[in-house]
């Protein structure tokens, strides 16, 4: 009997040409605890470029050829002898980061524990824009940095995926934000409830803030050690864009050669860190489907929106990769395949 095959987004190797394109890769196959869903979109994130230059590959285990993205909607076609929460017809929103497979594809194999049904105000393009930055967001603020209600956070590049998302969890846990936008996007900034809009090509940041508790790092180069003068004594600094760190890298039971080389990347920051009794550590999103849930009331409740830039369809999907690789997105990039 002949395989099922499915169309996929798939790169063969890593490096320079990373062979990026549609293919047709074996239908997944179903354990016990999980559901088979049929994707109605997926949606990009940095980290999914970054991916198939190779700088992940100590860290992130992909059999090659692999299948890009971790962000997914769609509906339950089938589900596992031990799956007890979902049924097919369910439609449903998750994250699979890290698991070795990935999301833009006709079907996805997704662990119980990992979905959260998709909330019902949303279409299935918005429900997809949501996962990684939603639980990026929520593991940054709510767990590492522990925000409450009257401290103040800073979210650079607000107007980008992680930040349309950052700053309505950080204002909804009655936080003040400050970012930074380009002049364009003041008026969007604004309205998702920043507090503090440093326009980055007319001013720097870091001469115009002062006393913040904590700071997503967002921005690559020297964003980081910039940021820590204007965090207050005992604040911290939550970064997701490196340097990667020690505590990272036992945390992924990493071997010794990999924990001292992420320990001499971070040593700078953590030195100056240190000095000025700021805590940094690297970030790196986990999926939680009962995080997810939580994430989807809000989203119920309109409390949080999704901000979407552009929707490519699914034969368009390269040029997705390439369009969030330029870096001007407003919100997510999403891809629809149904």
């Amino acid at each position: 009997m002949k395989a099922q095959t499915m169309k996929a987004l798939t790169f063969k190797r890593y490096g320079k040409s990373p062979e990026i394109g549609i293919a047709d890769v074996p239908l997944p196959t179903l354990k016990a605890d999980e559901l088979l869903v049929q994707v109605h979109a997926a949606s990009v994130n940095p980290i999914d470029n970054m991916i198939t230059t190779g700088m992940f590959k100590p860290v992130l285990h992909f059999q090659l050829p692999a299948t890009l993205g971790s962000d997914l909607a769609g509906v339950v076609t089938k589900v596992g002898s031990n799956v007890t929460r979902f049924k097919p017809g369910d439609a449903i929103f998750a994250n699979i980061f890290d698991l070795g497979t990935g999301a833009i594809a006709e079907f996805a194999v997704v662990p119980e524990h990992l979905a959260a049904l998709k909330p019902a105000n949303l279409d299935f393009v918005q429900a997809a824009s949501i996962p990684m930055v939603g639980l990026t967001s929520w593991q940054a603020l709510r767990e590492r940095a522990t925000l409450r209600a009257g401290q103040k956070v800073f979210i650079p590049a607000g107007s980008g995926g992680i930040g349309t998302f950052a700053i309505q969890l950080a204002k909804h846990l009655g936080a003040k934000v400050g970012t930074t936008t380009s002049t364009g996007n003041v008026e969007l900034v604004l309205s998702l409830g920043a507090d503090e809009v440093v326009d980055y090509k007319r001013q720097a940041f870091e001469k115009v803030l002062r006393g913040y508790d904590a700071v997503l790092g967002t921005v690559r180069g020297d964003a980081i050690e910039k940021s820590l003068g204007i965090v207050k004594p005992g604040g911290a600094i939550v970064s997701l864009v490196g340097p990667l760190d020690a505590a990272f890298a036992r945390a992924r039971q990493l071997n010794f050669v990999l924990r001292f080389v992420f320990g001499l990347m971070s040593r700078k920051i953590m030195r100056l860190a240190k000095k000025r009794d700021i805590s940094y550590s690297f970030l790196f999103t986990r999926p939680d489907g009962t995080q997810l849930g939580e994430i989807g009331k809000l989203l119920e409740a309109d409390r949080i929106r999704p901000v979407i830039d552009q929707v490519f369809p699914f034969e368009q999907a390269q040029d997705a990769l390439a369009y969030l690789a330029q870096g001007h997105a407003k919100g997510k990039v999403v891809i629809q395949l149904c």
